[in-house]
């Protein structure tokens, strides 16, 4: 029971909070689920790929490297770790920006992507709060929703820029990506690797994302005004365009 709550209560409270940051011109109920379900589904491949870098060889144990070799773990965190995860974490996330028609706000990158990264949490806290026990177990079920969508934000956002302000969508992808695969990497290295800065420096990189977010999410409640209506762009109002 008790492992069931801290699994269930910290995916619940951001959920609602995402629903209410978008109250203004809010996603189909559906879509959210779904997108949710998507992030479930994520995870589990993400960690069927882990089992494929194993078969090739390039499945290490991260917490050996950070024993043994402090430059293996930067480039596994990264390059493996951060990659991966956000790459898959994207995949269904593109799928809903092509075909989902409610997909027409800046702030739906953020929104999608926040419910895909709850799902993704989900099923990696299924598979560690099997491992873990205690504060570990306690502190991972917290942080993990949390870490995810901060990491999502970025390629969320950049691809939602891109395709309702008609700009180019592949480049605006891929730097998100590459910025989010690149911090989730540094979050991991720290966490992992330097105990003795884990209370300074992964929480550091949380804040700064956080903040970009608010400031993003605070802009975007006005969605029809300031710098984010693109000209040329028809305006929604009520379910219709003028």
């Amino acid at each position: 029971m008790v492992l069931l709550i801290l699994l269930i209560a910290p995916t619940l409270f951001w959920a609602a909070y995402h629903y209410y940051k978008d109250r203004y011109q809010s996603e189909p109920t559906l879509n959210l689920l779904l997108s949710y379900g998507f992030g479930i589904a994520a995870g589990f491949i993400s960690m069927h790929t882990y089992s494929a870098f194993e078969w090739i060889g390039l499945r290490y144990d991260a917490y050996e490297l950070a024993q043994t070799d402090k430059l293996g773990l930067f480039f596994y965190t990264i390059l493996i770790i951060g990659v991966i995860e956000e790459v898959i974490k994207f995949i269904p996330f593109l799928l809903i920006g092509k075909y989902f028609y409610h997909f027409d706000e800046p702030i739906d990158g953020i929104i999608y992507a926040s419910f895909i990264a709850l799902g993704f949490a989900t099923h990696e806290n299924i598979y560690y709060l099997s491992v873990l026990q205690g504060y570990e177990a306690m502190g991972r079920a917290i942080a993990s929703p949390l870490v995810h969508i901060m990491f999502a934000s970025i390629w969320g956002y950049a691809y939602s820029w891109a395709k309702i302000g008609n700009h180019p969508l592949l480049p605006a992808t891929v730097i998100g990506l590459i910025f989010a695969a690149l911090l989730h990497g540094l979050y991991n290295f720290f966490v992992i690797g330097f105990l003795q800065w884990i209370y300074i420096v992964p929480p550091l990189i949380i804040l700064i994302i956080w903040l970009w977010r608010l400031y993003l999410i605070e802009k975007l409640h006005q969605p029809y005004k300031g710098c984010f209506q693109e000209k040329n762009v028809p305006i929604k109002k009520n379910g219709l365009y003028s």
